[in-house]
C-alpha cells in the first residue's frame, strides 16, 4: 500500500509530459504523503496521509 493515502485513498495519477515542440512522454503524478503518528480506533498507529487531508483535519494527529 505504498504511495495511497490511508484517509482518501488518493494515489498515482499518470498522464503526458508536453514539451514546447508538441512532444509526448508519460510521467505519473505522486500525492504529498506525510508519515504520521495519528488515533486510529483510540490507538496510536503511524499512517500516511496526504496533505489534504492533514489540512482540511480528517486525521487526529497523536502527541
Amino acid at each position: 500500500m505504498a504511495n495511497v493515502c490511508s484517509v482518501c485513498g488518493k494515489g498515482k495519477v499518470s498522464g503526458n509530459t508536453v514539451s514546447h515542440a508538441n512532444n509526448h512522454n508519460r510521467r505519473t503524478w505522486s500525492p504529498n504523503l506525510r508519515s504520521v503518528k495519528a488515533n486510529v480506533n483510540g490507538t496510536t498507529k503511524r499512517i500516511k496521509v496526504c496533505s489534504r487531508c492533514l489540512r482540511t483535519g480528517k486525521v487526529e494527529r497523536a502527541l
